[in-house]
């Protein structure tokens, strides 16, 4: 029945495990270990574990296993395996299947972690990578090989918002039997339909939209329950990513709110980028819901005309007045996180993307007066008052 639910039921029901006291709230399971009856039970617990058998919290636990589940049928894919962070996820995601000699083509558009993870830790073992404009299926084409493992880009990219057709490169891909992983964090699973677009793994990083209050860690890699306890599990309970079942209950509760306060974060960030388009103070106003934006028209069809909880702005002036705005914002915050219900404003260039070279920096668009703002739920007209104003004293 529950497979029917509407994604609001689900993100309420859906995974739900209870004691023996019959509790509304899902119960905490602050566990290390577990108990056998007997030595024969626990044999056979560690030649095969049952649906609601747990051996050690590294492995699994009955907290972490209701939000796997429930994410899991939210983004409609088999499976689910909760990591300690978003960036655990997607290094396991990765690793858990690469070895020396493997092929992958990436999107060279990537949050700073994930490029390291890819650049650096990737080609470190001995993976071959190629990188491509995301944005063009030219490159993807040419840059995709017979022997050519997975393809992994973020739907939409960190900070400058460029959105990749995942239907598209996932035919490409999977013409030469190539795993497609997608980091969905800013396309959320409210608006994602990635799993049905074409992607076999989907990451998200908990901590942004999923928590969405500026709480707690976590991450979750989904896909096919062959990938998910096949390959990923075996990687990530050895490795020690695991997530802690206190965060597992935080995401939880998080999920239950999720589809309320990310509408209401798109809608005002939908008000803000039009009021902001134009700006005399700004070069550029980045917003995928805006129709001047090059990949408007695949964001009709691949995430139901929304735009995202995010705006990049431009500014006028570079990092001197990129700090002007800064330092004369009230009401959002500088931070680096991103999808909470406080409003976050980030220069990448000295943050997220500080460690790239200058020339990356400009070739992914990655100006000195770049500010990417994570809408919360504050009011629209008093965070769009304030955002003018800090516009005006950075050009002062």
């Amino acid at each position: 029945m529950s497979e029917s639910w509407n994604k609001r039921t689900q993100a309420v029901h859906g995974g739900i495990r209870r004691s023996q006291y019959n509790e509304v709230s899902e119960a905490i399971f602050l566990t290390q270990g577990f108990v056998y009856e007997n030595a024969e039970q626990a044999e056979a617990r560690f030649l095969e574990c049952g649906p609601d058998e747990f051996i050690y919290a590294r492995y699994g636990n009955p907290t972490v296993s209701m939000f796997e589940q429930r994410i899991a049928m939210l983004e409609g894919a088999e499976d689910a395996f909760a990591t300690a962070s978003g960036m655990a996820a997607v290094n396991g995601a990765l690793t858990s299947m690469l070895k020396a000699g493997d092929h992958i083509v990436s999107a060279k558009a990537l949050f700073g972690s994930c490029l390291y993870i890819v650049e650096n830790i990737l080609t470190r073992f001995g993976v071959d990578v190629s990188f491509v404009d995301g944005t063009d299926l030219a490159q993807w084409k040419a840059a995709i090989r017979p022997d050519t493992k997975a393809v992994f880009f973020e739907s939409m990219s960190n900070p400058t918002l460029e959105v990749i057709d995942i239907a598209a490169v996932a035919k490409l891909a999977h013409e030469v039997g190539a795993v497609v992983i997608v980091d969905n964090v800013f396309s959320t699973p409210v608006f994602s339909r990635a799993i049905e677009q074409g992607a076999d793994v989907v990451v998200y990083s908990a901590t942004k939209h999923i928590d969405g209050q500026g709480r707690a860690l976590g991450g979750v890699i989904l896909g096919t329950q062959d990938f998910i306890r096949g390959t990923v599990e075996p990687y990530l309970k050895h490795t020690g990513g695991a997530l802690s079942p206190f965060n597992a209950w935080i995401m939880l509760k998080g999920l239950e709110t999720m589809a309320l306060r990310v509408n209401a974060q798109v809608d005002t960030a939908q008000i803000v980028a039009e009021a902001l388009e134009g700006h005399p103070a700004l070069e550029r106003t980045l917003y995928p819901g805006l129709k001047t934006h090059s990949q408007n028209a695949l964001v009709q069809t691949q995430l139901g005309g929304r735009g995202g909880t995010v705006l990049s702005l431009d500014i006028k002036g570079g990092k001197k007045a990129a700090f002007a705005f800064l330092n004369a914002l009230r009401i959002p915050i500088i931070s680096n996180n991103l999808g909470d219900s406080k409003s976050i404003a980030t220069h990448p260039a000295t943050t997220t993307h500080q460690r790239l070279i200058d020339d990356q920096k400009a070739e992914l668009g990655i100006t000195p007066g770049l500010i990417r703002l994570s809408i919360g739920l504050e009011d629209a007209g008093d965070l769009l008052s304030d955002i003018k104003q800090a516009l005006d004293a950075s050009q002062k």
